[in-house]
């Protein structure tokens, strides 16, 4: 697999402080550049800039595989340890999951692990893994 260049992602946020609690210590993003009306954070090697702006609109679900998926929503691929290790810490801190981490394709191409949660400004954020990751892009 290819090495990938790091994602760029500006999102609204209704509270700054609110944001750097959720994705600095919850997350565990390290904070980069910040103003008084955005924060750059490291969301596992990519680069997600939280901007002071009004509520973000409400979010559309769509079903996939029996859920109600959020929709718009962003996240990262994780390695299956990390994916387990950030669980941990988001249960830990009482945020509510949207969908509870579970399997799914199981024994299938593209068994991965997954789970929808939101941050402090409502916006959905979906992490995943994938037991193998040369599968992220199986169709059959």
């Amino acid at each position: 697999m290819s090495t990938l260049s790091p994602f760029h992602l500006a999102f609204p946020v209704h509270d700054l402080a609110a944001a750097r609690r959720f994705y600095g210590d919850i997350l565990g993003c390290a904070e980069g550049r910040s103003s008084e009306q955005w924060i750059d954070f490291n969301l596992f090697g990519h680069q997600i800039v939280a901007h002071l702006a009004p509520a973000p609109e409400t979010a559309h679900h769509n079903p996939v595989d029996g859920q109600q998926v959020p929709v718009p929503h962003f996240g990262v691929v994780l390695a299956w340890q990390a994916f387990d290790e950030l669980a941990g810490r988001v249960r830990a801190a009482g945020v509510p999951f949207v969908i509870e981490p579970y399997l799914r394709f199981a024994g299938q191409p593209g068994e991965q692990k997954t789970m929808f949660f939101h941050d402090f400004s409502g916006n959905a954020l979906e992490f995943k893994a994938f037991r193998d990751p040369a599968s992220l892009f199986a169709t059959d």
